[in-house]
């Protein structure tokens, strides 16, 4: 896609840095991308090379050792890995979106100066929140954060947390008193290594698999005052802002996943012969691939608007909405449809679909499955009406 494109309008620079961030992925992480998902783990020596590029703190300013970018550079850096390796993305996307992203908006002096340049050099991070019994019902948690002196003592287990087993820094969700409801609902920033704190089970997953998800098990682990990130009882407002700036990274990581199946697809139907000529000339076959590249397209116009809107102060918790959804159901139908262009080798293990097929399910479904994307998109939508 060229920098003249009309309609995403991709300044010069902004599609430089894309195209590097690809070429990156292309290079360095599309070889190993087969053999990550079958272990189910991620290769470590991706790591550095993503902090090198300063993929792991785009945001972060330059005066903690990060990019200095815009929130629009990271949805695009989330994009284009995504376009090799959705479970790298998924990394990039949680590093940036949700974790640098609280840490800047809500971090005192102290714990910025601590832990930005760690994360923009060195620290993967990682977001806790969710739990067995609190899932769309995110402030159904019963982690428990106990006062004990100058000391916070956390208990409890969260679940499906992404990025766990690379991670040095965990923004952990808890209680203070369950009687407050979500008022009572505090973050916490906690260290690998921290006594009490441990890694749990590692989920065996049908997609991004090489994208750690595992339980975090907290007995008695014991933090000080200044590990508080925010306001005690502030965690709802920390947790719920996060993630709707999340669900534009999901959206992002689901745009490239579809072009990177449209643009497979495209590549084997040109290479591909059938009655003495490619397949990808025929009507049929045609007609198929050009609404899924519309479909994509749709998808990033999207995106692009929730993120723009994100970075100008605008509103954009609708839109963010509305990307993540509408994205998330783009990605399973190119998948699906571009899977079945290539047929046969569509369907082995020798060829990038069959994955990419598994990988586009997870969207529906993490940081906010669709019903609950649809449940906010109605909530504003009649705002709006009772408005006009």
């Amino acid at each position: 896609m060229s920098k003249e494109h009309v309609l995403t309008h991709l300044a010069e620079d902004e599609q430089m840095f894309r195209d590097s961030v690809l070429e990156f992925a292309k290079k360095r992480v599309g070889p190993l991308v087969a053999e990550m998902d079958a272990k189910g783990a991620l290769d470590k020596s991706l790591l550095p090379g993503l902090f090198d590029l300063g993929l792991m703190g785009v945001e972060i300013p330059e005066e903690y050792g990060g990019s200095g970018a815009s929130f629009f550079s990271a949805i695009l850096a989330v994009e284009a890995l995504a376009m090799v390796d959705p479970s790298v993305s998924v990394l990039v996307d949680v590093q940036n979106t949700l974790c640098a992203n609280a840490l800047l908006r809500w971090a005192t002096a102290d714990q910025k100066a601590k832990y930005l340049p760690k994360l923009a050099k060195e620290w993967v991070g990682s977001y806790a929140l969710s739990e067995a019994g609190s899932g769309s019902d995110a402030f159904a948690l019963t982690t428990r954060a106990t006062k004990k002196g100058d000391k916070w003592v956390l208990d409890g287990r969260k679940l499906w947390i992404t990025n766990a087993n690379e991670a040095s820094l965990f923004l952990v969700f808890a209680t203070v008193d369950k009687a407050l409801g979500y008022k009572g609902i505090t973050g916490f920033l906690v260290e690998r290594g921290t006594p009490g704190f441990s890694i749990g089970k590692k989920e065996d997953k049908l997609g991004i698999r090489a994208s750690s998800t595992c339980e975090l098990v907290l007995e008695e682990c014991e933090v000080g005052a200044d590990a508080v990130l925010g306001e005690i009882g502030k965690g709802y407002k920390i947790a719920i802002e996060t993630l709707n700036e999340g669900r534009i990274g999901i959206g992002a990581q689901m745009l490239g996943l579809s072009q990177g199946a449209l643009d497979f697809a495209m590549k084997y139907m040109a290479e591909r012969k059938q009655f003495g000529q490619a397949i990808g000339n025929f009507q049929g076959m045609a007609f198929q691939y050009a609404r899924v590249a519309t479909e994509i397209e749709a998808a990033r116009l999207m995106v692009y608007n929730a993120a723009r809107r994100k970075d100008a102060g605008l509103p954009f918790v609708k839109e963010a909405a509305m990307a993540k959804l509408f994205a998330s159901e783009v990605a399973e139908r190119a998948a699906s449809q571009c899977l079945e262009l290539c047929g046969g080798v569509g369907f082995t293990k020798d060829y990038p679909m069959e994955k990419l097929y598994r990988d586009a399910k997870i969207g529906k479904i993490y940081e906010g499955t669709s019903n609950m994307q649809l449940a906010t998109i109605a909530k504003i939508v009649q705002a709006e009406a009772e408005t006009k």
